[in-house]
């Protein structure tokens, strides 16, 4: 089946299924080969891009105006892009924004990150949602020139995100210390000069407006990385343990992971927080299980309710894996739930300050309506010294 968008493509989406689209290539040139996603968004491309738990996979924006504000250092989550590519329905226009300081296309260059333009993305989003995220191999050639099979082939020879620990990564090679806060009109972001807690984060692939919410609640966070032990974490005398956002399948990153939080747990009574991969990685020490999803959510209006207040939250997503809520131990309940498809999106210990979320509080693209999340986490830290 192909899909002729050009009389001259310079681009090219082959499905392992053999499906083949045609569109416009712009960005880096070459290859590559990931799984495929659809995000819902209408704003925040970059955060998108930039969100190290889109390692792996390579997005379709079903917004079709991708591009037209451009790109700033300002909404980089991370350094650089790390979602393997992009797919939007019209080429990107010229940047109409006051704070745009880089076009798309030439960030895209710059980075490395290959996309194509002019795609039914109506058409790919229904094929993702019936058959579930393809393996995909994506390649842009200015001059035109594919070797359909060998990228069908590339495309079925993926082995696929289950099984893959990408945390390891994506993480920080080093600790350091965050006190950057939120960005404010008119000063942009600022520093937290006043830290009422210590925490440490584990980066799994940490967004950086996580950290900026953190400071925000009052914390001076100290960030280490995917493979800190108990011993590591402590060191540090924090009043909280926080566990990041990340890429990849839950149970191969809780190979390790998993040892750490269950010491963490076993030796103290120390709040503790998470957040997608966070969230997983906390269920799975606590004795739960995870299971990869069809297609994911991943957009910015997906409603959640909280089952203890009945208050339902318009949250950003971005997850391909869920916890199993049928298997949540004794003394562990769901706190928060999909409204869209049931799926788990929220547990706590009962007795103790402990607990994670499916979503995302600190939006980046998206709305706000969770950052309470973060008080909740300062509050139960100001508890444990009262």
């Amino acid at each position: 089946m192909v899909d002729t968008v050009s009389p001259k493509p310079t681009a090219c989406l082959a499905l392992a299924d053999g499906t083949v689209f045609y569109g416009h290539g712009f960005g880096a040139t070459g290859r590559c080969v990931a799984e495929l996603c659809f995000n819902t968004a209408m704003t925040g491309y970059q955060e998108i891009m930039t969100d190290p738990s889109y390692a792996g996979q390579v997005v379709t924006f079903t917004f079709p105006h991708i591009g037209n504000t451009g790109v700033t250092p300002e909404d980089d989550e991370t350094a650089d892009p790390v979602a393997a590519g992009m797919v939007v329905k019209w080429d990107p226009t010229l940047a109409s924004n006051w704070r745009a300081t880089e076009e798309l296309k030439s960030w895209l260059t710059r980075t490395g990150r290959i996309a194509v333009g002019g795609i039914d993305t109506r058409r790919l989003t229904r094929a993702i949602r019936q058959q579930g995220a393809p393996h995909v191999a994506m390649e842009h050639n200015p001059e035109g020139n594919f070797d359909l099979e060998a990228l069908v082939a590339a495309a079925r020879a993926w082995p696929g995100l289950e099984g893959m620990d990408l945390a390891k990564d994506v993480t920080c090679a080093q600790s350091y210390r965050w006190d950057e806060m939120r960005w404010a009109w008119p000063d942009g972001y600022s520093r937290q000069e006043d830290p009422k807690h210590k925490v440490v984060a584990i980066d799994y692939g940490a967004k950086r407006n996580i950290l900026r919410c953190l400071a925000s609640a009052g914390c001076d966070v100290t960030v280490l990385p995917a493979t800190a032990t108990s011993e590591e974490v402590l060191a540090h005398n924090p009043d909280g343990v926080f566990l990041s956002n990340g890429p990849g399948d839950p149970a191969a990153t809780g190979e390790y992971a998993v040892p750490m939080i269950k010491d963490i747990l076993d030796k103290t009574d120390l709040p503790v927080f998470g957040i997608c991969l966070g969230h997983q990685m906390l269920a799975l020490a606590l004795g739960a299980k995870t299971t990869k999803m069809n297609h994911g959510h991943h957009g910015a209006n997906h409603p959640v309710k909280e089952h203890g207040t009945g208050k339902v939250e318009i949250t950003s997503m971005n997850h391909g894996f869920a916890v199993d809520a049928q298997t949540l131990p004794e003394g562990v309940e769901e706190t928060h739930v999909s409204l869209f498809d049931g799926s788990n999106c929220g547990i706590r210990m009962k007795d103790r300050p402990v607990y994670s979320v499916q979503h995302h509080p600190e939006a980046s693209p998206g709305p706000q309506d969770s950052f309470y999340l973060f008080e909740r986490f300062a509050d139960a830290m100001s508890a444990r010294k009262a």
